[in-house]
């Protein structure tokens, strides 16, 4: 008769029955299990729920509530076989090596196996799971070992999970896209454990050892917002787990089973030092160290080096801090793209969770060259805000962003807003603030002026208007179109015939009121918004709307509102002849397997998002008028046409050193004043505004300030650089 083999579970009972024979804890009643007589424990020795917890979820392996879990189980291994855990996500400088700051909720970088020191594996082993290398994912003999203990101190004293499952729980965690998820992968009952069981079984067939152990390492949670061993060696010891000593391995690994108990920052270290001992202990029980060398590592006390590591645009360095108006455009520019998820909560959880290699596009010369231009028109104690962005025509990355402004959360010493209307209590957005000065958030910007002359123009040349186009405009000009509205210009000198290139440079209202007659003010507007500029408050979106665009006359002068960053790109797409590309903040963004991020078009073509995205808006030679008519501002010589004697901004040329072009632009009562120029390197918008109070007129003596900014961040970010020329309009569109 052959030998009869016996099921996992009576090897378990028997081992089970053993072990409470010779602590006493059995009668010789018998109780029915996988088919087998085994005896029972002495009644009332253990409460039921500790039986159920050691019991039951051996017998369910072997099929008793197998069906209940079957399909919950096969859902889940799928997720379990390639889950990766949250990762912090990077945000560097330029050069893709210097660290700005990250963004994370769970602070961690995955790391190798192979780029862990064989101290830390060995250590968690011995903190954690004695026979990891033993068993298939469920240990018996550590289920019955637990079940004894909690027996013997009629409580819970000792957990049965190996490592295998706990992964699968932190797994299971990670993955969770829902509350309910995360509290099914953690509760404590029965039905979770037998899911976690089955679970750990079926990923021990799909995964080696190296690769559950490396799973784990890069999942377990260590305190201080330390998750994965990457993080764990830099907060507690500043440095790499490659490089973790022994001592320093157990130090970590006993954290992993109560990380706030065993807290050696926080605690007197008694109890982490008594737990990093007994991770030493086992280590030395396993043969991972010899005995005299565990004593003299306990004999050490815990010696700490820590690091706070850096999360959001507020934990930039100080040397680097003007670049957190960047960084915080990043975040938002972030929140709007497609890519990353279909809401901003998906999107900012990428960002936080997804582990990418963020390079920023600010480049440190030209951010250099803006800080201290617009740092020497003011002082951060003005109500005032002076700021600039400069753009790069041909791909609209931002290459600068700068405001007289410290980032700071910190408000404690900003004085009362300068808003009669606010609360008293309010404090001023200055010296510190994080508000989105600069655009690229929810602020509407601040009314632009004259800068907007730029649109009219663009329409009117686009359509087959010559750059000649003359008009001879009057101090006051009455329009039959926008109903009598009657506007005049800032000066008399300014009445007379004018062109398009003498009414820019002069500024001239009534000359380019009567433009956009005649191209449509409409038509202005959508030149505007196909060049990147967005309607942001409710008046602004009425008067854009279909219904009322046609009848925005005022358009031209620049009642809308309008952030530096818009305007900046705008005037960028001009100096590009006319092709248009989204403002982007970042050189290139790499996934967690350094792989460049894409996305795909609506045409099923896969991109990188951090590819420039370029149209083109209006005709090449369209935009190279505009730009000939826009030297004229600038004291500079336009190639084909005159600018009639003088101009708003004369001084631009000499500071800048070479072909310039751009436009003035003041508010009533020059409650704002602009400047928007551009070389065919570069573009750059600058304001001056109070941001908490847009009746707080600057005046005429600051309206300067933006132009010099301007000016001189152009001159200092290309000094030493070749000088390029403007290519000539056609002479069929000068007319």
């Amino acid at each position: 008769m052959g030998r009869v083999t016996r099921p996992p579970v009576y090897e378990f009972f028997s081992f089970l029955n053993r072990k409470c024979h010779s602590l006493g804890l059995v009668s010789n009643r018998p109780f029915a299990a996988a088919g087998r007589s085994v005896p029972l424990l002495r009644a009332g020795l253990i409460a039921g729920i500790v039986v159920t917890a050691a019991l039951y979820p051996l017998a369910a392996l072997t099929g008793l509530g197998a069906k209940a879990t079957a399909h919950a189980v096969e859902q889940k291994t799928d997720i379990l076989r390639t889950a990766l855990p949250a990762e912090t996500s990077y945000l560097y400088a330029p050069d893709g090596k210097t660290v700005l700051t990250m963004f994370y909720e769970e602070y961690r970088q995955y790391t190798k196996l192979s780029d862990m020191s064989p101290n830390i594996q060995q250590a968690i082993v011995a903190a954690e799971d004695n026979r990891f290398y033993q068993h298939h994912g469920v240990d018996p003999k550590g289920v019955a070992r637990a079940f004894v203990a909690n027996a013997r101190s009629s409580g819970v004293s000792q957990g049965a999970s190996t490592l295998t499952m706990q992964y699968v729980r932190m797994a299971l965690r990670d993955s969770a896209k829902t509350p309910k998820e995360v509290q099914e992968a953690t509760q404590q009952t029965s039905l979770r454990k037998v899911k976690e069981m089955r679970m750990a079984l079926d990923i021990e067939k799909e995964l080696t050892k190296e690769q559950i152990l490396e799973r784990y390492l890069n999942s377990a949670y260590f305190g201080h917002r330390a998750y994965g061993i990457y993080a764990a060696s830099q907060i507690f010891f500043s440095k790499t787990p490659a490089t973790l000593t022994p001592v320093e391995a157990a130090t970590l690994a006993g954290l992993v089973k109560s990380p706030s108990e065993y807290d050696p920052i926080t605690s007197d270290q008694k109890d982490a030092t008594g737990r990093r001992n007994y991770v030493l202990d086992n280590m030395t029980r396993l043969g991972f160290m010899s005995p005299d060398v565990a004593a003299a590592y306990k004999s050490e006390p815990i010696q700490l080096k820590l690091t706070d590591p850096p999360n959001d645009c507020a934990s930039i360095p100080k040397k680097y801090n003007s670049w957190g108006f960047a960084c915080d455009y990043v975040k938002n520019w972030w929140s709007a793209q497609p890519a990353f998820g279909e809401n901003r909560l998906e999107r900012m959880d990428k960002l936080r969770r997804g582990g990418y290699r963020i390079v920023l596009s600010i480049d440190p010369k030209i951010q250099a060259a803006a800080e201290q231009n617009v740092g020497a028109q003011d002082n951060t104690g003005s109500p005032f805000a002076n700021g600039i962005v400069v753009s790069e025509p041909g791909t609209g990355r931002v290459k600068a962003m700068a405001v007289n402004r410290t980032y700071s959360l910190d408000l404690s010493q900003n004085g009362p807003t300068s808003n009669p209307e606010a609360d008293p209590n309010v404090k001023a957005n200055y010296p510190n603030t994080v508000a989105p000065l600069l655009g690229g958030g929810t602020l509407p910007g601040y009314q632009a002026g004259s800068t907007f002359k730029m649109f009219p123009m663009l329409a009117a040349l686009d359509s087959g208007m010559k750059l000649s186009t003359s008009f001879n405009a009057p101090y006051t000009y009455k329009s039959s179109v926008y109903d009598g509205w009657a506007p005049s210009n800032a000066s008399g000198a300014m009445t007379g015939n004018q062109t398009m290139w003498s009414g820019f440079g002069k500024s001239v209202n009534t000359y380019f009121v009567w433009l956009e007659e005649q191209v449509g003010a409409d038509r202005a507007v959508r030149m505007a918004e196909q060049l990147g500029l967005r309607w942001r408050t409710d008046v602004d979106k009425e008067q854009a709307s279909p219904a009322k665009a046609k009848k925005w006359g005022s358009f031209t002068l620049g009642v809308s509102d309008a952030t530096p960053l818009e305007m900046a790109n705008a005037y960028a797409a001009v100096a590009a002849d006319g092709r248009y590309c989204e403002a982007i903040p970042v050189l290139s963004i790499s996934n967690r397997d350094g792989t460049p991020a894409t996305y795909t078009t609506p045409g099923g073509v896969q991109r990188e998002i951090a590819k420039p995205r370029c149209r083109q808006v209006v005709s090449a030679d369209a935009a190279r008028a505009a730009t000939d008519a826009a030297r004229c501002p600038t004291g500079d010589t336009p190639a084909k046409g005159s600018c009639g004697g003088w101009s708003t901004a004369d001084s631009v040329r000499g500071t800048v050193g070479r072909p310039v072009a751009g436009k003035t632009g003041t508010t009533d009562s020059t409650r704002s004043a602009w400047f928007a120029g551009f070389t065919p390197e570069l573009a750059a918008a600058s304001f001056i505004a109070d941001p908490d109070n847009p009746f707080n007129a600057v005046g005429d003596g600051q309206s300067q300030i933006p132009v010099n900014a301007v000016a001189r961040t152009l001159r200092d970010a290309l000094k030493g650089q070749p000088v390029r020329q403007f290519t000539p309009p056609s002479d069929e569109i000068v007319g």
